[in-house]
């Protein structure tokens, strides 16, 4: 088993990255293989609405110009799936953004191909808007037919500056108790 987690932030080992490594040292615990892709320094746009991928239905982007197919690969070879943003304006991230777009339209062409998948949120957050953030995340997954799994509270932890959200002890259980719930569930989904 494999658990891809993407971080959507601007800043490669920022507090997003802090975030998700919690969540995947909870998992890697139990025996199943991570990996944390960061979209940082990385191009990606969003979709064109060519629809291509509608038409072809070859698991892939016609956008081939940047790191959306590779993204998709990914997915495509984990059983779980994080998707973590920074908070930017009441909402996730525009690299996260442009992922869900992308990777979200090739799977509803391709028959929801990620769906039974198991897959989960994280937010950083200064102050307001992880709500609306966290939302935008857990939408993806239930259009694409995924399971989520739920935590102690919802899947934000407070911080700005890089390294702030450790002092969040409620944000980093909540990121503890995810991991352990996604593995548990993992385990079950795929045994």
């Amino acid at each position: 088993m494999k658990v891809i987690a993407f971080n959507g932030s601007a800043r490669k080992d920022g507090n997003t990255a802090i975030l998700l490594n919690k969540v995947l040292d909870e998992i890697r615990t139990e025996g199943i293989e991570t990996e944390l892709y960061q979209l940082a320094g990385k191009k990606i746009q969003g979709c064109i609405a060519c629809y291509k991928c509608m038409k072809n239905k070859d698991k892939r982007c016609a956008v081939d110009n940047d790191i959306v197919n590779e993204c998709i690969a990914k997915m495509i070879e984990a059983d779980g799936i994080l998707l973590g943003s920074p908070t930017y304006f009441a909402d996730v991230s525009a690299a996260t953004r442009a992922l869900i777009e992308r990777t979200g339209y090739v799977a509803r062409a391709n028959d929801y191909m990620f769906k039974r998948k198991v897959g989960a949120g994280v937010v950083a957050v200064r102050r307001g808007g992880a709500i609306h953030a966290f939302n935008s995340l857990n939408l993806f997954f239930f259009y694409q037919q995924m399971i989520n799994p739920g935590s102690s509270y919802w899947a934000f932890a407070i911080g700005r500056e890089p390294g702030e959200v450790l002092n969040d002890a409620e944000g980093i259980q909540t990121m503890k108790t995810l991991g352990q719930n996604l593995a548990w569930l993992l385990k079950k989904v795929r045994a």
